[in-house]
């Protein structure tokens, strides 16, 4: 393909994407209010004594046109997750032409872990709110009480969800970087103390609120995790040593060269 063709090919599949992002956020829309109650559950979960109102569970919106917009920003945030299946479909279809067959085979599989573990990273932390927000708001003493802005807790929940989602994908890089050759499984456990020490002071660092129950939330899978991958480039360090040195060139499902030479008796 030329470059005018390679460009109007991803101008189609952004025209895609988009037009699925804008489907689902509409039909998100029609459920904003079951969105709304589900990204607020952990706030309201908490006791009553962290609420300025008592029996029920408020949050405030400080401008005219906030009401209007939340519920957009909502409806987005809801409409780009269901249509992520879409839009990785598209960015799969526009990088595959471009691969080997044996490339290809990996990338696919990528592609599966990486929705996978950002799945997996985005409800970890959905379950781990409601602690956070008892160690934070446990503060508020002495008179102190909570009334909080929605989109301020919005924002801090999507930050959260986030920061969990893109750190599970830690194991996928340690790997592919493995399957490059640019990393031994030997080298990875060397390096697995420093590492362990480097994944809790970004746990520290990297989460919003910052206490000590989401940061072990964030860094201890993220070791576990990290230690999957390890085994699995153990395992993949393993099967490229037993390689007759012949073949080691070649792709697991390239076809070795004939040798048309006549045996000599």
């Amino acid at each position: 393909m030329t470059l005018a063709e390679h460009l109007y090919e991803l101008r189609h599949r952004v025209i895609v994407s988009l037009v699925a992002v804008l489907v689902t956020t509409a039909v998100a829309y029609g459920f904003h209010g079951q969105i709304l109650h589900f990204i607020t559950h952990p706030y309201c979960s908490l006791p009553d004594h962290y609420r300025l109102v008592k029996d029920r569970c408020t949050l405030v919106v400080s401008g005219v046109l906030d009401p209007f917009t939340v519920t957009l920003k909502l409806a987005l945030y809801a409409g780009v997750l269901a249509a992520s299946p879409v839009w990785l479909y598209q960015v799969w279809k526009f990088v595959t032409p471009g691969l080997y067959h044996h490339e290809r085979r990996w990338a696919t599989s990528f592609v599966a872990a990486s929705v996978l573990l950002f799945g997996m990273g985005a409800a970890f932390a959905y379950f781990t709110l409601e602690k956070g927000l008892h160690f934070l708001l446990g503060f508020a003493s002495g008179g102190l009480t909570s009334l909080l802005n929605f989109n301020s807790y919005l924002s801090f929940v999507v930050a959260m969800i986030l920061i969990f989602a893109v750190s599970f994908e830690l194991p996928l890089l340690v790997v592919m970087l493995n399957l490059v050759g640019v990393v031994s499984a030997e080298r990875l456990r060397r390096w697995g103390r420093g590492v362990i020490f480097g994944i809790f002071v970004f746990a520290a660092v990297a989460t919003p609120s910052q206490d000590p129950f989401t940061m072990s939330a964030l860094a201890i899978p993220m070791c576990v995790l990290y230690g999957i991958a390890v085994v699995i480039a153990t395992v993949h360090d393993r099967r490229v040593a037993r390689r007759p040195a012949l073949y080691e060139d070649l792709a697991d499902d390239e076809l070795a060269p004939i040798d048309d030479e006549p045996a000599i008796p």
